[in-house]
């Protein structure tokens, strides 16, 4: 199987898997790039077949919120794959020489595993029985106290051979295929096609400020609000404001405004409000959103 790349080497753009209406990154390294390069953390979604109502320690896919996956496009990061599309083309239109070599791979690659597993599984053994004193280590005459002169005394002729120690049987590893995370190879990297944008709320303004500005965006459901901004990656810093979108004319009660800032004082946040001005909207030199924060007093 081909080596993936190393991190930190995704060259740009890099593809975005839209399956219904979803946005997908599979590859573990344009993970890593958009994390560490783009402010970009999504939500793990993979699962186990047979543990699949876990919910912690989740795996690869990376789903993107469609305001993160509308970001890296406009910022020429990333592009849209009808993965769908790409998927049937790309297996039907596949050689016959394509698809045995791929197979001869993911082949060599299952051995490689197997044997792996059976030497590590035949280590645990030697230890746990060594440990329990039913395999020793070979002794020599002399760490054995034994001399010459005593070793002709023996009541035996010839000396005993010792027995074998005791491990696994060799077995046939049957060849049996894995299902890589992504799909580069066999087939080769998407090309970039004409993809409309991904549909985004209408907060998307605050979003792409916020995180214009250097910040981390997660959702934040949780807090009844749109999104949660921190200052850094969210593996080591917490959340600074409880971020919620509003068109410029939209009409809001002040109710809200009190049980927001309440809560984001309780909870150690700044409760965050902001929309985007249509008059300043694609105008140079000019920044169209204006937020403002609300903090509770006396708390």
């Amino acid at each position: 199987m081909a080596l993936p790349t190393e991190p930190g080497s995704v060259q740009e753009p890099f593809p975005i898997s839209r399956v219904t209406d979803r946005y997908l990154i599979f590859d573990v390294n344009a993970i890593m790039h958009a994390r560490s390069s783009h402010n970009i953390t999504g939500v793990l979604t993979g699962t186990i077949p047979n543990l699949s109502q876990q919910n912690a320690f989740l795996g690869i896919p990376l789903q993107l919120m469609p305001e993160e996956a509308r970001v890296l496009v406009e910022k020429g990061a990333a592009y849209i794959v009808d993965d769908v599309n790409i998927h049937d083309e790309g297996f039907m239109h596949m050689d016959r020489e394509a698809r045995l070599k791929f197979l001869q791979e993911m082949d060599e690659a299952a051995w490689q595993k197997s044997r792996e597993a059976q030497r590590k599984a035949e280590e645990r053994t030697k230890k746990a029985l060594e440990q329990k004193g039913l395999e020793k280590k070979s002794e020599t005459p002399e760490s054995a106290g034994l001399t010459s002169d005593t070793g002709a005394a023996n009541l035996f002729d010839s000396p005993c051979t010792p027995a074998p120690p005791l491990s696994r049987p060799e077995k046939k590893v049957d060849p049996h295929f894995i299902t890589p995370t992504t799909s580069y190879p066999p087939l080769a990297q998407p090309p970039q096609t004409a993809q409309p944008l991904p549909v985004v709320p209408r907060q998307y303004p605050l979003f792409r400020y916020l995180h214009s500005k250097g910040y981390f965006m997660m959702p934040g459901l949780r807090f009844g609000c749109h999104y949660s901004a921190y200052p850094g990656d969210p593996l080591r810093f917490h959340s600074h404001f409880l971020a919620t979108g509003m068109d410029w004319d939209e009409e809001f009660d002040w109710q809200q405004i009190i049980a927001g800032g309440r809560l984001g004082t309780r909870v150690k946040k700044a409760y965050l409000i902001g929309g985007e001005d249509p008059a300043k909207k694609g105008v140079e030199g000019k920044e169209s959103v204006r937020v403002f924060s609300i903090e509770w007093a006396g708390m």
